[in-house]
């Protein structure tokens, strides 16, 4: 079964120290796809952006800088507020966002009840897929038995 937590919050867009825009955002995370996060930003344009990213990423971010590349998380302060920062990077350009820390970390909280950090891979059922791929299946004797030890053809060592 799968299990959906979501959260809709309002991030700010950092255009220049002075000025940001508010921008819709919501925070998906799905336990069938365990190891990520996703977020939606609703930039006023024909279709949404979509980023996806390791959860792991968003729950170090929280407490320190972390990541590097297109993805690079960290807590701060903006005016009194604690905000997580969001810098993000790709072909099409970068964006530097802010969401309040309280409602991440809350959603951030449900997800690791839904899903403890260490059992994701619980949630992929690849051990039981591993374990029907691996079975014995009909016939299967014939082709893992060794051919030559009770084959009557051999040789007798006495002769």
């Amino acid at each position: 079964m799968q299990n959906v937590v979501e959260r809709e919050l309002e991030m700010q867009l950092v255009l220049s120290p002075e000025r940001s825009i508010p921008v819709p955002a919501r925070l998906t995370y799905r336990t069938d796809d365990p190891y990520a996060v996703h977020v939606t930003f609703h930039i006023g344009s024909d279709a949404p952006v979509n980023w996806t990213f390791a959860r792991e990423l968003i729950v170090e971010g929280v407490f320190r800088p972390c990541g590097h590349g297109d993805v690079r998380i960290w807590p701060t302060k903006v005016n009194g507020r604690s905000v997580l920062c969001l810098a993000l990077s790709s072909p099409d350009g970068d964006a530097l966002l802010e969401a309040p820390s309280s409602p991440v970390a809350a959603w951030l909280e449900r997800t690791l009840r839904v899903v403890p950090p260490g059992s994701e891979h619980e949630q992929l059922g690849m051990d039981d897929g591993l374990s029907r791929l691996l079975a014995p299946a009909a016939g299967d004797e014939l082709w893992l038995r060794d051919p030559w030890s009770d084959s009557d053809d051999t040789p007798d060592a006495s002769a």
